[in-house]
């Protein structure tokens, strides 16, 4: 692993590059931190372009990788400028392929004689039981009977009944419906805020706070994931990337937070959804 070489004097370094990025998105070096679980130390050496404390060149791709994300910044062009820089190769080093399992072969299913054998019991005990109920039709009306009452009592074996339980009155019978916290656009209750954020398209980082100033989320929200907060008199964000992040706010779509790689700060409260 090396240090890395100066960057062409036209560009500026992978380092001073992230390290712009998050003072112009206005965020601390430990709130990058605790966005990208990178520690403090190491964030402050990638941004003096010092990589020997991220313990090699894999883990410094990631790193980078992160940050970026984390800065509203594409993360493929400064990872290609670091291999350039570095004199590595951008991709991973190949995975050893794991040893294929062996296959289990199917034994043949053998004959079930056990079954073979009841089945053939119960045939002649039955074949026994009708001879029998048979012979005795002739004596008369009691043996009628007798072998009729024997022939119900088998025929209809006691079953537990099945009861459904209805509620009092005329009404129909009602069952809790669960609430669904998945749909596109969040309903706020009276009198309070919902704010809902979805990542359609790529990563970015949230942070929001409720009216008190309690940090209720702060971390990097990745494509495809959502976040709901509901408070009684304000939700405060800040957003990286805000492109990329789709805003529902008391139940309306507002549409995409800012622009691709924009940070943004916005409070919504009840009622209309108005940027404070």
């Amino acid at each position: 692993m090396s240090i890395g070489n100066s960057p062409p004097a036209d560009r500026p370094s992978v380092g001073r590059a992230l390290a712009q990025a998050r003072t112009e998105a206005g965020l601390t070096v430990d709130e990058v931190s605790t966005a990208t679980r990178v520690r403090v130390p190491i964030l402050q050496a990638i941004e003096q372009d010092d990589f020997s404390r991220c313990g090699g060149d894999v883990y410094a791709r990631g790193h980078i990788r992160a940050v970026a994300r984390a800065v509203g910044l594409d993360p493929d062009p400064l990872v290609a400028q670091y291999a350039a820089d570095h004199d590595t190769d951008s991709a991973p080093p190949p995975v050893a392929p794991l040893y294929e399992a062996e296959r289990i072969k199917s034994e043949p299913r053998r004959p079930n004689w056990t079954a073979a054998m009841v089945a053939a019991i119960v045939a002649v005990i039955g074949f026994v039981g009708y001879t029998a109920v048979s012979g005795s039709g002739g004596s008369g009306g009691s043996g009628k009977s007798t072998a009729e009452s024997t022939t119900s009592a088998t025929a209809s074996p006691t079953a537990p009944a099945t009861t459904t339980s209805a509620p009092q009155g005329n009404g129909a019978p009602t069952n809790p419906q669960p609430t669904d916290t998945g749909s596109a656009i969040a309903e706020a209750p009276p009198g309070k805020v919902t704010v809902k954020v979805t990542a359609q398209g790529g990563a970015s980082w949230i942070q929001a706070t409720d009216g008190t100033g309690k940090q209720l989320f702060q971390a990097s929200l990745k494509e495809g994931e959502s976040k709901t907060w509901t408070d009684d008199k304000k939700i405060k964000l800040i957003v990286g990337n805000a492109g990329a992040v789709q805003l529902f706010v008391n139940g309306k779509d507002l549409g995409p937070a800012g622009d691709k790689g924009q940070v943004v700060r916005l409070t919504y409260t009840p009622g209309d959804p108005t940027q404070g």
